[in-house]
């Protein structure tokens, strides 16, 4: 019987130095799927998407109102869609942006990303210097409320109903996937 209480606190032992050390390993992976939730990154190449925050837009909020710089006013049954987001190259190369995004909605119905002339604005097929990000660091998008570069949708108000919202984000190997918080 002595022996039992010896070895029962030396098999919870070993069982938790076990989880301790499944926990550690499971810390230093990466992620390299490239179908991720919101505030997850996405690796497409050499570049590191991830984004930050995604919302519908209201043009009469006095923040909404710098994002919505020079769009028309919405039809009606629409409105705009902002997915803000942050790029990483962690190479030595000079990377190259993706010229555009889409968002797939649950009934497959698909929306391009519309030009905006905001200063939150993603630069689009834009350059990403080696170990660089964009928003460029101190620059009005990074140091702006949500910390992260506007990609514009026009959407339609059906949409918010269709969900999930996915962003397809074409890379060199593939488009990655991030599956939006709404």
């Amino acid at each position: 019987m002595a022996r039992h209480r010896r070895t029962a606190p030396l098999l919870i032992a070993a069982l938790a130095l076990f989880a301790v050390a499944l926990t550690l390993a499971a810390c230093g992976s990466s992620n390299e799927s490239k179908d991720v939730a919101e505030g997850e990154p996405v690796k497409l190449g050499e570049l590191e998407y991830n984004v930050v925050f995604s919302r519908f837009l209201n043009p009469s909020d006095s923040e909404d109102s710098a994002y919505l710089v020079g769009q028309p006013e919405t039809p009606p049954g629409s409105t705009y869609f902002g997915v803000f987001i942050e790029v990483q190259n962690k190479s030595e190369e000079t990377q190259t942006l993706a010229d555009s995004l889409t968002i797939t909605d649950a009934d497959h119905e698909t929306f391009e990303a519309i030009p905006s002339k905001s200063l939150y604005a993603l630069p689009f097929g834009g350059r990403v210097e080696s170990q660089e990000q964009i928003p460029i660091l101190d620059s009005t998008p990074q140091q702006g409320p949500i910390e992260g570069s506007l990609v514009l949708f026009e959407l339609p108000a059906s949409a918010s109903e269709n969900r999930p919202l996915t962003l397809s984000i074409p890379g060199p190997d593939g488009p990655g996937t991030v599956t939006l918080d709404l």
